[in-house]
């Protein structure tokens, strides 16, 4: 039935919408897909909302690398969201109107908001229509809906395959070691390097007075740890510069570095805590495997049904490169 009525709306595209009884085009049609259709202005709005959400998050060579990989997609991507919203059509007990009120209900409570009126302001502010929006949560809920029924809900992660790969990448479940460091930082840049020598003795003569390191680093530091007493936080193995690592890792809890050079200046650092490399127990880790075995094997499944759909289904395409009118 549904590829009887797509070829019944593809014979009505050009006996009616394209010049019928003299009448101007009304809209170019870019894509037919069943008995559904893909217009220029739908792919130019599609193009314009990922455009705009693409500049917000990204600058330069990355905006340049994203909007390339988007555009070249989109049309594809368009197909397959249509294709998907057809299929949602044909679910029965699918109820996506109850499922949009709870989930924006969840998301006026996760933003503080007491009514829609605030909801819609606050995405106005964005500009953001919101009636537009809210279809868009609709149709997006459908989609998952036909996704979950048809390739999540039958993706199975067996135990084996679980143990198979905590035994055979214990890499990727070692914790790296850990330093919580506190440090005093003395500018090298335009200052006379007798004045940083003396400052350098000065601070160790109080040090080996028994003057506490938290206080001199709020004294003499010239960084923006100073603040905070000379605390910097914890570093991972592989975070910190390779210098100042290796004198890290000579230390115990408690022992502070000789003066270290770096390209700005001079750190003294004093090793607070640590903690060493671990493997992670398979209990630890199994949730971990399990997600990433869920999720490729979800992502096989997802390629499989699309490609499924798209073969049975009549898709064809008026505007190859639609980018080209717009």
């Amino acid at each position: 039935m549904k590829k009887r009525n797509a070829v019944l709306v593809f014979t009505l595209i050009f006996s009616g919408l394209v010049c019928l009884f003299g009448q101007e085009v009304i809209e170019e049609i870019v894509a037919v897909v069943n008995e559904d259709i893909i217009t220029l202005s739908q792919f130019k709005a599609e193009h314009d909302d990922f455009y705009q959400a693409l500049s917000t998050q990204f600058k330069g060579e990355e905006f340049d690398k994203r909007y390339d990989a988007m555009k070249e997609n989109l049309l594809e991507k368009m197909i397959t969201d249509l294709l998907l919203l057809q299929e949602a059509q044909e679910m029965e007990g699918l109820n996506p109107d109850e499922q949009l009120k709870l989930w924006l209900e969840n998301l006026k409570k996760e933003n503080n908001l007491n009514s829609d009126a605030e909801l819609i302001r606050a995405l106005q502010q964005q500009g953001i229509d919101f009636e537009e929006w809210k279809k868009r949560m609709r149709e997006n809920i459908m989609r998952e809906a036909v996704i979950y029924s048809e390739v999540r809900a039958n993706v199975v992660v067996n135990d084996s395959e679980t143990v198979n790969y905590y035994k055979l990448h214990p890499e990727e479940f070692t914790e790296l070691p850990e330093y919580k460091l506190r440090a005093i930082y003395l500018s090298g840049e335009g200052g006379n390097e007798d004045d940083v020598e003396a400052k350098k003795r000065e601070i160790n003569e109080k040090i080996s007075s028994g003057e506490d390191m938290g206080s001199l680093a709020g004294e003499y530091s010239e960084g923006p740890e100073k603040d905070n007493q000379g605390e910097l936080g914890s570093f991972k193995k592989g975070e910190l510069e390779k210098d100042l690592e290796q004198a890290v890792e000579k230390l115990k809890v408690g022992e502070m570095t000789p003066w270290l050079k770096v390209r700005t200046g001079w750190f003294l650092l004093k090793l607070e805590e640590k903690k060493e490399s671990r493997l992670k127990s398979f209990e630890e880790a199994r949730r971990e495997i399990e997600e990433k075995f869920f999720n490729e094997k979800s992502q096989k499944k997802l390629e499989e049904y699309l490609k499924e759909l798209k073969e049975k289904s009549l898709i064809k395409i008026l505007i190859p490169n639609p980018l080209d009118y717009i």
